[in-house]
């Protein structure tokens, strides 16, 4: 993470914010007027800015100016005296994140900063993301249709349903869809609608208005905005609560929207992609997903095939994930014996391409020699307790870490195989998590625990609501009130 600059030519208020921010763990570096700033922004750039208006030379609002014109996303803390607030005032107008009136706080000062730096980092990973997209390999006649498919649609801008399985690579194929697309230079913004409690939702893909609610700190765009002249690829479209299906029809009815709080309509130029591993034509029959927001979504459905229909392409992929997860560890890229190959191709892997490449980041890590043997595999694939088996939801939410960057120390944190080899992979997805600056990651996390639990005891309940309580040593209500909240299908009363 970059560092928050203070820029003020106080020396004592520099103090003090440098001392307070130390505390927490937070890195700042500070300057002494704006001529110096604005010369550091030519070759560094800050997490946050704080900065006075009133310094010799020029002024804060003057650096804000030029911040906002080279970098529109970072977020700028103005400070200002009781009789500056007309500068203030100015100061908002011009972009700032908010505004410190002296004297003071300095708590307050300091949950004003980790208020912008959140916002700060979460933009930044709204707004980065892959430079080029992912390769998808595949010479399964399934996924050469796949290809066929995505070379069709390139010159066109028509909405398009991605079904298929958990982790099967619905986002690659977003992705290339918008890469040989007309809107290939503009913005791919990502969102999974499962991973976004429920009461934040709206926010996320409309934005909101300053003070529109309780946390509502400064204007935000939504990913709508976000995507504008580009493509918004919505993941697990099937769960989005039904409130929000009526907003998410009425923009691609008539192309306008209104922020959280707002009044005045914005128009979205977005081509919108979706993705689902559910039945939406059950949800529809069931009440839970609107028929005409199906309808509008499935102009184009294409569908991906598991790996289980293309065994054929497991060599290629694992040797793919293998170099890929090698590269990013810094160390020799593993090898796996035809033995070993040939009896990854006989599993199932009920979590597809995601847990083939998760296996392969333990491979990378974990095996001890050089050419792997079927024996040097996780113990559990072979005896079929594997957490990954036995809970296929949480296998393949379970990170991909070399892809994302993880240090060498954390990527050593899988334990050797045994019964509790799912808890390393807990702790690796939730530190991945934690070092993407995520936010909700206990929430997010707890639901997809939650989901995969209740799943799979009604698949060894075959669907019998009150037996899979008494299985999970849960209540009939407790049940029955999960499976609402996660929008858990297949289950029926005893």
């Amino acid at each position: 993470m970059k560092p928050i600059w203070i820029v003020d030519d106080d020396e004592s208020i520099r103090w003090v914010l440098e001392k307070a921010l130390a505390r927490e763990n937070l890195a700042t570096k500070s300057f002494a007027n704006a001529r110096d700033a604005i010369a550091a922004l030519e070759y560094e750039t800050p997490q946050v800015l704080v900065s006075d208006i009133r310094m010799p030379g020029d002024s804060g609002l003057d650096l804000l100016s030029l911040v906002k014109s080279r970098l529109p996303g970072l977020p700028v803390i103005i400070i200002t005296a009781f009789s500056d607030l007309d500068s203030a005032v100015a100061a908002f107008q011009g972009g700032a994140f908010e505004y410190l009136a002296k004297p003071f706080d300095i708590d307050k000062a300091v949950e004003l900063i980790r208020r912008a730096l959140d916002e700060s980092l979460r933009e930044a990973s709204v707004e980065s993301g892959p430079a080029d997209t992912p390769e998808i390999l595949g010479q399964a006649p399934a996924m050469q249709e796949v290809f066929r498919a995505i070379g069709r649609l390139s010159q066109s801008n028509v909405t398009v349903l991605i079904t298929g399985e958990s982790g099967s690579g619905k986002e690659l194929v977003a992705r290339a869809l918008h890469k040989h697309s007309p809107r290939a230079q503009q913005p791919f913004i990502a969102l999974n609608t499962a991973a976004i409690p429920k009461d934040l939702l709206e926010s996320e893909l409309f934005g909101h208005e300053r003070g529109a609610f309780t946390g509502a700190q400064a204007t935000r765009r939504g990913r709508f905005e976000q995507a504008e002249n580009g493509t918004l690829f919505l993941d697990e479209i099937g769960d989005m609560p039904f409130d929000l299906q009526t907003r998410l029809l009425r923009v691609l009815s008539d192309g306008h929207f209104y922020r959280v709080g707002g009044h005045q309509p914005l128009k979205a130029n977005v081509r919108v992609i979706t993705a689902t591993h559910q039945n939406l034509e059950q949800r529809v029959r069931d009440g839970l997903f609107r028929e005409d927001l199906f309808h509008r979504l499935n102009v184009i459905r294409l569908r991906l095939p598991s790996l289980r229909e293309r065994r054929e392409d497991i060599p290629i992929l694992v040797r793919h994930f293998l170099v890929q997860s090698a590269r990013q560890l810094g160390v020799e890229t593993k090898r796996m014996s035809d033995a070993a190959l040939a009896f990854l191709q006989s599993l199932d892997l009920p979590g597809n391409v995601r847990q083939l490449e998760n296996l392969c980041n333990w491979i990378t890590v974990m095996a001890p020699g050089q050419t792997v043997e079927v024996k040097d595999l996780p113990l559990e694939l072979s005896e079929g307790q594997s957490a990954m088996q036995a809970a296929p939801e949480l296998a393949e939410a379970l990170p991909h870490h070399a892809a994302h960057g993880v240090p060498m120390a954390a990527a050593m944190a899988p334990a050797a195989p045994g019964p509790d080899g799912w808890l390393s992979l807990l702790e690796l997805q939730a530190a991945t998590m934690l070092s993407d600056g995520q936010q909700d990651v206990m929430d997010v996390l707890g639901r997809q625990f939650e989901s995969a639990l209740i799943r799979t005891a009604l698949k060894y309940t075959h669907g019998r609501k009150n037996d899979a309580a008494v299985r999970l040593g849960i209540g009939r209500n407790t049940i029955t009130r999960k499976i609402a909240e996660l929008g858990i299908d297949g289950a029926k009363e005893d």
